[in-house]
């Protein structure tokens, strides 16, 4: 099933600003927080820097750019989350998908490699490595698309068959060329599948509710008694 949907519902459920997840996605693990801070100094210290030796007197422009890099640690995420936001936004149509778990398989991939040194003074490579799990959802029209995902314990109830639902994206009105999709939703077990969270998850599964239970948009009719006939 893929239902079409109006530029406000999508704008509803994938935000501008990026929303809480989003925000946590994005800020990472230590390292990423100490590179952030290191940012923020270098950037504070270059504009210091700039007014002490060009002698610069742009009082109100220095302290606001002084602002913004001392506090680039804090804001960094929000900024990245919202530009990939902006990326799904440009697409100008979306769609409901229903179907179902087609297949889905464990893979590892490696995420990075480090260079250290063991007890022997020799150089060893460890690489990094991350188990993720690979989800194929489809429907009766033959459109299937794949998401991997880092794999989670809770992910284990995933079975073949269960109803999964997304959001995808197109610049075609038919959608008949689907461009980007998002977070997996397998309603049965409210269970989400993603890498990065999209979607505006309140506003989501109450959109799968209702279109699970279209007898809730109809406006109840009113009986009319006999004294108003």
């Amino acid at each position: 099933m893929l239902v079409p949907l109006t530029r406000k519902k999508f704008e509803q459920v994938i935000p501008l600003i990026a929303s809480g997840p989003q925000y946590k996605y994005y800020w990472g693990k230590f390292s990423d927080f100490l590179q952030r801070v290191l940012i923020s100094v270098v950037a504070v210290a270059m504009i210091l820097l700039v007014k002490v030796f060009f002698r610069l007197d742009f009082g109100p422009i220095l302290f606001l750019l002084g602002m913004v890099g001392a506090f680039y640690w804090l804001w960094g995420p929000v900024f990245r989350a919202s530009m990939r936001n902006v990326e799904c936004r440009r697409y100008k149509y979306s769609g409901f998908f229903r179907g179902r778990v087609q297949d889905f398989w464990i893979t590892e991939e490696l995420m990075g490699k480090q260079e250290t040194v063991n007890n022997k003074g020799d150089l060893v490579i460890v690489e990094n490595r991350e188990k993720r799990i690979n989800l194929e959802v489809g429907d009766d029209s033959g459109f299937t698309a794949e998401l991997k995902a880092p794999l989670r314990v809770s992910l284990k109830a995933i079975s073949r068959g269960q109803i999964a639902e997304m959001i995808v994206m197109s610049n075609t009105p038919d959608l008949s060329t689907i461009e980007e999709i998002t977070d997996v939703y397998i309603p049965s077990r409210e269970l989400w599948v993603s890498d990065y969270p999209y979607l505006r998850r309140d506003f989501f599964t109450e959109m799968s509710r209702r279109l699970r239970d279209p007898q809730q948009e109809r406006p109840r009719r009113r009986r009319r008694s006999s004294s108003e006939e």
